[in-house]
């Protein structure tokens, strides 16, 4: 468990995707990202972009505010990118068929608090937070499960 939450200062919407594309050859299928921050924070952004380094061919990564959940194919997994916005009950996410997706998935979950007690207690948190300075976003990292200590280790070397 880290002693202390890991921030990092993004200070553009470009380090915010090469902050994603760092942190994604670290993932595989089973992994939980759970995206928290307010409205324009850069969730979806840094989503999209995590996303567009993992899939061989390129293609178009929309929001899922209105779609809820979109699913896309890669070699070695699939990823499910999910917006809770809209939902007002855990038992939605379960309709979704997210609990089942977090087994073999990678899973990147914005408004993660819609998911109640079904958050995984494996997940890596991501907390984005608007900066004073124009597009400049501090993310917070927070984890308990003992494996990201090594999976995340040099990450910041990467993206400073």
């Amino acid at each position: 468990m880290p002693q202390q939450p890991c921030h990092i200062t993004l200070t553009s919407p470009d380090a915010t995707a090469r902050m994603a594309a760092a942190l994604a050859p670290l993932l595989r299928g089973g992994d939980v990202l759970l995206l928290a921050g307010g409205i324009g924070a850069g969730k979806t952004h840094f989503a999209r972009a995590l996303i567009q380094s993992l899939l061989p061919v390129p293609e178009d990564v929309p929001s899922p505010t209105f779609t809820l959940v979109q699913v896309y194919d890669t070699p070695e997994f699939e990823i499910w990118h999910s917006d809770l916005y809209r939902l007002s009950h855990p038992d939605e996410v379960v309709e979704l068929g997210l609990p089942d997706a977090f087994e073999s998935a990678l899973c990147l979950v914005e408004w993660p608090d819609r998911l109640g007690d079904l958050a995984p207690l494996s997940a890596l948190s991501l907390d984005f937070a608007l900066d004073a300075a124009e597009e400049t976003r501090q993310l917070t990292m927070n984890w308990t499960a003992p494996e990201w200590d090594s999976r995340l280790e040099g990450i910041l070397d990467v993206v400073a």
